[in-house]
């Protein structure tokens, strides 16, 4: 393993079942051994977003798979992420004895965000990473604590320069905070095991070339395609992987914490 840290994104059962976020608790601390550079953990919880608006009454919307986020419901959005949700996760990971510290990427300013700039319609309070070249030193609140090791679990709310809470989505948070980081690996656990081919084997490493062959021939299509070529533009920008990873199955982590392939590596070149 590499001495720059690891960027894990995690969402959907492992965040909302005990039983999964224990499992996952446990993995993470198996990784964490094997890791020297550390690991930084960001989260969404989209599922427990909705569960909660529901019952306020409110009606979520969504389009080109971001929330639309009023400013009436942000600070529900952000009482569920970075609290309940939040903190449920760092106390499985402490009860599994990683030294785990919550906080949301508008914490000292650490993760800089400001309302997205990306989209051709009005989405609300969302947001964005703000990017830096990577001979800027970035994030010292997230390398102090890496150093110390602890291990940083960010609920993907930022806080932009006016004190005001922004909502953005938890894949663009972490390819965010792997950039400024300069992470050596960024892992998106999904609801799919991976890239799967023709024979719905998982492909183990895809590159430019073979996505765009696997496009063309129908390997790869309906949502996927944005997915594949998100994790490439982010390999490329990281100048590092991107795994796609089931999140689904906890001991798929494990595995690759013991080096065994698991899911799909996006390559950089």
């Amino acid at each position: 393993m590499s001495d720059r840290p690891v960027v894990i994104k995690i969402g959907g059962a492992t965040l909302d079942e005990r039983a999964s976020r224990e499992a996952f608790a446990r993995a993470i601390a198996q990784l964490r051994e094997r890791t020297p550079g550390g690991i930084v953990l960001i989260h969404g919880g989209g599922k427990a977003v909705d569960r909660h608006l529901d019952r306020l009454g409110f009606t979520t919307q969504r389009r080109d798979g971001i929330r639309i986020t009023p400013s009436d419901q942000l600070d529900e959005i952000v009482g569920v992420l970075a609290g309940r949700v939040n903190k449920a996760l760092v106390g499985a990971l402490l009860a599994c004895g990683v030294r785990a510290v919550g906080l949301c990427l508008g914490d000292a300013h650490d993760i800089p965000t400001r309302k997205a700039t990306a989209f051709d319609f009005d989405p609300g309070r969302v947001g964005e990473v703000i990017s830096a070249s990577p001979e800027t030193p970035r994030a010292p609140l997230l390398r102090t604590l890496l150093g110390a090791g602890f291990t940083p679990v960010l609920s993907s709310i930022g806080i932009d320069a006016a004190g005001e809470f922004l909502n953005i989505n938890a894949d663009d948070a972490a390819a965010g905070v792997a950039s400024l980081i300069h992470a050596a690996e960024l892992v998106l656990m999904t609801d799919v095991p991976g890239v799967l081919d023709a024979t719905r084997a998982v492909v183990p490493e895809l590159t430019r070339t073979r996505i765009d062959a696997m496009i063309a021939s129908g390997e790869i299509s309906g949502g996927m395609i944005p997915k594949v070529r998100a994790a490439l533009e982010t390999a490329r920008s990281l100048n590092a992987p991107v795994r796609i990873m089931p999140g689904n199955d906890q001991a798929a982590l494990t595995r690759w914490a013991h080096g065994q392939s698991v899911g799909t590596r996006v390559l950089p070149g």
